[in-house]
């Protein structure tokens, strides 16, 4: 488990019409503040990221399909620096994961149809406050093959 990044349990209410999938509530103990609010689609076998942010803290929940989401701890004064953690997240496992900054990024959608993630970002998206990292790259000890 990485220091610092908080799951929670979140709520699917359906009946007859439809669901509705709980996220994030501003008085959630865990909220911090609102930037932005975006969706990010993959389609199956598709990997996105590496990626860190110096500012951003990023809410994530997956509210169609499943991703296996790799997160990899970049602060040098963390108790838990260099550990890797994998968290399976979608419609079989809801659930919100808060992403504090200096924590790398990736996910693949896994499974037969699109991912849909939503992200509730702390602020708006900035360029210059992300560092993006080639998938394969060296400074993170981990593999998509395997």
């Amino acid at each position: 488990m990485i220091d610092g990044v908080i799951i929670t349990d979140l709520r699917k209410i359906p009946d007859e019409r439809g669901a509705i999938f709980h996220m994030l509530r501003k008085n959630d103990k865990h909220f911090i503040e609102f930037g932005e609010i975006y969706f990010s689609i993959a389609y199956p076998g598709i990997i996105k990221g590496w990626h860190e942010h110096k500012k951003q803290i990023q809410n994530y929940a997956v509210i169609e399909g499943m991703i296996k989401l790799v997160l990899f701890d970049n602060r040098k004064k963390s108790k838990s620096y260099r550990e890797l953690q994998e968290i399976y997240l979608g419609e079989m496992n809801y659930k919100l994961i808060t992403i504090p900054t200096g924590i790398i990024t990736s996910y693949k959608c896994i499974g037969y149809k699109k991912s849909i993630l939503a992200n509730c970002s702390t602020i708006p998206h900035d360029p210059s406050e992300m560092i993006n990292y080639k998938i394969g790259s060296k400074k993170i000890p981990y593999s998509w093959n395997s």
